[in-house]
């Protein structure tokens, strides 16, 4: 009789406490718990130890953390009929536990599906070049569709990157072209203001020549000096009048 009492009691003990651990849930700080108590919602719960009634209520716990979610390469044809492959990532965290778990069935895969959809459709609406060169823009693009869009989830979408843009061979063989084209393009133009600076200045120097025949003289005889410091055999310079000019007058005239 002792016995049965005492196994009767173990069991009771035993419920009991099957009883107080499951009404006992741990939440860490990054958690949030939604509470139904019988098929309807009751309240969010928030970190550390909570207690809900056994059988009558069920806690779901909600993770606010930054998720990093890579959406897959899609295929994109853009405005200017370009086939290229986009990949990109995008970071959302949950903001309302209770709107996240009602509003829709799983918001991981549905913030999944929307970010592919969104990419396809902004991409196809934007050029290639804008799609190289103004990436910024269009991230801020698709962050403010996504987060639009999610809103009534309950999820925040804080950012959304371009990762990588898959050219065909064909592209990238004429973008490669077209960019040595751009050089040598800018380098005539380099080329062509070089010379044409330098043509000005030879023709404000030959002014001032003509204008200052002691100008030519200078220039002569600094010629003279560069050319006496080179090691060659023989020189022959040409000696303008104008240098012996005076010489000439002073011998032709005649002695007073």
């Amino acid at each position: 009789m002792i016995s049965v009492t005492l196994v009767g009691w173990v069991v009771v003990l035993v419920l009991i406490g099957l009883i107080v651990g499951s009404s006992i849930r741990v939440l860490y700080e990054y958690e949030r718990g939604v509470v139904f108590r019988m098929g309807r919602f009751a309240t969010v719960k928030g970190p550390g130890m909570r207690f809900i009634i056994p059988v009558v209520d069920r806690l779901t716990k909600i993770s606010l953390r930054t998720v990093v979610m890579d959406v897959p390469s899609q295929d994109v044809i853009t405005r200017d009929n370009v086939s290229v492959k986009v990949n990109a990532v995008v970071y959302f965290r949950v903001i309302n536990p209770e709107k996240a778990l009602i509003e829709v069935e799983n918001y991981l895969y549905a913030t999944s599906q929307l970010a592919q959809t969104s990419l396809r459709s902004v991409l196809g609406t934007s050029e290639l070049d804008d799609l190289l060169s103004h990436r910024d823009q269009i991230n801020q693009h698709l962050q403010v569709i996504l987060d639009r869009q999610t809103d009534p989830w309950g999820v925040k979408v804080s950012n959304v990157e371009v990762k990588h843009v898959d050219l065909p061979v064909e592209m990238q063989r004429a973008m490669a072209r077209q960019a040595e084209a751009e050089r040598e393009r800018r380098a005539k133009i380099i080329n062509a203001e070089g010379e044409f600076q330098a043509s000005q200045k030879l023709t404000d120097a030959a002014k001032i020549i003509a204008t200052e025949p002691s100008a030519l003289q200078l220039r002569y005889l600094q010629t003279l000096v560069e050319i006496s410091t080179e090691k060659t055999s023989t020189i022959v310079f040409p000696i303008p009048l104008d240098l012996i000019r005076p010489f000439l007058e002073k011998f032709s005239t005649p002695d007073q």
